[in-house]
């Protein structure tokens, strides 16, 4: 079979597929209200998609371009038209997630924090902290309370995922650690979800 023939073929089983997928039943998928996630799941799913777009943006994108010399990264991006930092582009788009009003938001601590506003906020934070630096593949999940409104939280290590990660913290004038290494625990990624009353 030709390769323009092998193509048609793959067109038209793609179109049937969608089409069925389109066309399937609407009353043999269940009920949206029926299907129950629970809560330390989703936090895991959250966490997924942040670890994953952390990783792909310092391996893919600061440390390749950086290597390359097509763009650098600096603390001061915004004003120095560069690319931020990685845990710089995870504190952003935390803040934006926190903006939409979804009850989530995400954050980065540390006991070492280079910028002082990333220690723990409260003490299911801290045990966490304490927990992901001797056990970073297990996160340490819980409940806490901020005024009269509860959080589901669930604090996840933070890895030195590329040699640009340990280097960047050992090298900052502000570090209060200066020997991490690659695959070190560095900090925690905390997910935090509001619960209904």
């Amino acid at each position: 079979m030709t390769s323009s023939k092998k193509l048609l073929w793959g067109i038209v089983l793609g179109c049937a597929i969608g089409s069925a997928t389109v066309l399937w039943p609407t009353r043999a998928l269940p009920e949206a209200s029926s299907i129950h996630v629970p809560i330390e799941t989703v936090a895991d799913y959250i966490h997924a998609v942040i670890a994953a777009d952390r990783e792909v943006y310092t391996k893919h994108a600061v440390e390749r371009m950086q290597t390359k010399g097509v763009v650098s990264v600096s603390e001061k991006w915004d004003e120095r038209n560069t690319l931020p930092l990685p845990a710089q582009f995870l504190q952003e788009s935390g803040r934006h997630v926190g903006k939409m009003g979804v009850g989530v938001q995400y954050r980065l601590i540390s006991f070492w924090p280079i910028n002082k506003r990333n220690v723990a906020a409260n003490a299911l934070e801290s045990i966490g902290l304490g927990t992901v630096a001797t056990q970073p593949d297990r996160p340490y999940k819980g409940v806490t309370k901020v005024g009269n409104t509860r959080y589901f939280e669930a604090v996840y290590a933070d890895l030195a995922v590329a040699p640009h990660c340990a280097g960047c913290h050992n090298a900052h004038p502000d570090s209060p650690k200066h020997d991490f290494k690659l695959n070190d625990v560095i900090g925690a990624i905390v997910v935090s979800i509001q619960l209904e009353q």
